[in-house]
């Protein structure tokens, strides 16, 4: 009889310990990153949903109520309420509202410094010459100084190479967010008798990419998900100034496998401006917005959604590919909760065939098309997957609210 017992325990314990295989997510509990942001919507949505599992309760402890900054505490998932199994230090967002964008917008930036984007020869009295065939320096290097003299523009260059007299000059270039220092002598062009150290430079960028946010609080804006680069060198551009601009949508070039389309859009420097660039990161583009008209529409009013709470399933893109601010179906086909910041957070599939019938899938133009999930902002669209337009990567919206 003891043993007939101690065999149907056995049973018992058995199923339970499968019950409890079948419905908790270890694998994504024990992938969670060590610091998150949530509010205490999200807690409420991550237990009603029951996310990681029918036995896990997500709890909040140790609240530090904060000022001008977000409050702080630690979140546990607890097995059955009580068994504790990862412990999370979160900050606890306000759920502050924001706009919701989805409408294209034009960008105009002034960079920090001048971006070398080749070099040529210099005709002296002697012949050709090329001045920085001996030194380091590449497409791609920003100048930011000439003999501790800040370069502006293009313009600063000859002007300060006219003081120098042929004598050697001391480039400060950024090269990868590192700061480096390089030598060059000028040479005098035999022509315009202006000396010149043999570089082509630049110091402007535009672009066309889409809205994600605008915060009701203060105006400030998140855009595009990823940085705006040089075409030429793929170089990111520092910020010195820059303008948001009202886009008119002109045109669709459609997307094909292995052929990515396009918006073709077209905007007008120094008309229509709706707001000031700030910065350009590797999430997208940040500023103030100006001129709210026909940026928002008042209706569109959300939170931001935590990376927590995204799960696998159906989702909306908000985009204006067809001339209006519409909602169209996608489906989030896989998640990572990336302890480290990257623009590729999640991968995720077009399925509204308003949308494939009119674009082909994602096009270029669409990154920052906002992305939202149970009513709230949760991520914009970033890159398309060439092989497969119908498919594209998304960032993380909080990844872009904490820049």
């Amino acid at each position: 009889m003891k043993k007939i017992a101690t065999k149907f325990l056995g049973v018992i314990l058995a199923i339970a310990f499968i019950i409890m295989g079948l419905n908790i997510n270890f694998s994504d509990i024990f992938s969670l990153p060590s610091e998150a942001v949530v509010s205490y919507n999200d807690i409420d949505f991550i237990n009603k949903d029951k996310l990681f599992g029918e036995f896990v309760q997500v709890e909040l402890s140790d609240i530090k109520t904060g000022t001008d900054k977000n409050s702080s505490g630690t979140m546990w998932l607890k097995l059955f309420g009580c068994i504790p199994i990862k412990q999370i230090n979160v900050e606890i967002n306000k759920g502050e509202d924001i706009f919701i964008g989805g409408i294209p917008l034009g960008f105009a930036i002034k960079t920090k410094g001048v971006l070398v984007v080749g070099s040529n020869t210099i005709l002296s009295a002697d012949g050709g010459v090329e001045t920085v065939k001996s030194i380091e320096i590449k497409e791609g290097d920003i100048i930011l100084k000439i003999n501790d003299k800040i370069i502006n523009d293009c313009d600063d260059i000859p002007e300060i190479l006219s003081q120098s007299y042929g004598k050697k000059a001391v480039l400060s270039i950024l090269r990868n967010g590192e700061i480096l220092t390089c030598d060059v002598v000028p040479e005098q062009d035999f022509q315009s008798g202006d000396y010149k150290i043999g570089l082509w430079v630049k110091d402007d960028a535009s672009g066309i990419g889409t809205l994600t946010f605008i915060k009701k609080i203060d105006n400030s804006f998140g855009a595009l998900g990823h940085a705006i680069t040089d075409f030429e060198t793929g170089v990111e551009i520092p910020v010195q100034e820059g303008k948001i601009y009202k886009c008119n949508l002109i045109g669709i070039n459609k997307a094909e496998k292995n052929s990515p389309g396009e918006l073709r859009c077209v905007f007008l420097q120094g008309v229509n401006g709706k707001g000031i660039i700030e910065k350009n990161t590797k999430f997208g583009v940040y500023g103030k917005v100006t001129e709210l008209d026909s940026l928002v529409d008042n209706n569109l009013v959300t939170e931001i959604g935590s990376r927590m709470t995204i799960k696998t399933g159906k989702a909306k893109i908000v985009s204006s590919v067809s001339g209006m601010r519409e909602e169209y179906d996608i489906e989030i086909i896989k998640t990572s909760y990336q302890p480290e910041s990257n623009d590729k957070s999640f991968v995720f599939r077009v399925t509204d065939s308003r949308l494939l019938k009119l674009t082909g899938g994602i096009l270029q133009g669409m990154s920052g098309s906002p992305i939202l999930q149970n009513g709230k902002l949760i991520g914009a669209v970033t890159h398309v997957f060439v092989s497969d337009p119908t498919k594209g990567y998304g960032i993380y919206a909080d990844w872009m609210v904490r820049q």
